[in-house]
């Protein structure tokens, strides 16, 4: 699980039990690079978390990279904080219930094809639902990950 003490680089290269000097090697760059990605010194290009995430084994490096350098990505993407493989599947078990709930209300708003603005307020309502079924589905993918 990510340590809130390290950055998101360090705490994945950890959690995969490598060194600097090895992850150096086998990221193809040079020690000095590692350290200054893992005390916010630099941000690594892309290709390089890539290889990272090859390397360590966690695609929640890149979903992490991606939140941590783009602010589009922030935007988009929800946040995602560790648990364990019970509270993620309970938690996708809760968003589906409580959409479940509201599903025959967006058929309704939606069936003529128009949003109008007496139901704008309500599909705002709806779309938050399915963005938290977003939300614990991808907790559900990145469990079981070094770091998270």
């Amino acid at each position: 699980m990510m340590q809130n003490s390290k950055n998101i680089y360090q705490a994945a290269r950890m959690a995969a039990g490598i060194t600097q000097e090895r992850a150096a090697e086998l990221i193809g760059t040079s020690v000095r690079s590692v350290a200054a990605y893992e005390s916010d010194e630099r941000i690594p290009a892309d290709d390089v978390v890539v290889h990272m995430t090859e390397i360590y084994g966690t695609q929640f490096l890149a979903y992490q990279h991606l939140r941590k350098n783009m602010e589009i990505a922030r935007t988009i993407l929800p946040e995602v904080s560790p648990t364990n493989l019970p509270m993620a599947i309970l938690r996708i078990q809760k968003e589906v219930n409580d959409f479940l709930k509201v599903r025959d209300e967006m058929t309704e708003i939606t069936c003529d094809g128009i949003i109008d603005d007496r139901e704008q307020e309500r599909w705002i309502q709806i779309t938050k639902e399915l963005d938290d079924i977003c939300q614990a589905i991808i907790t559900l993918k990145f469990v079981g990950e070094g770091s998270i």
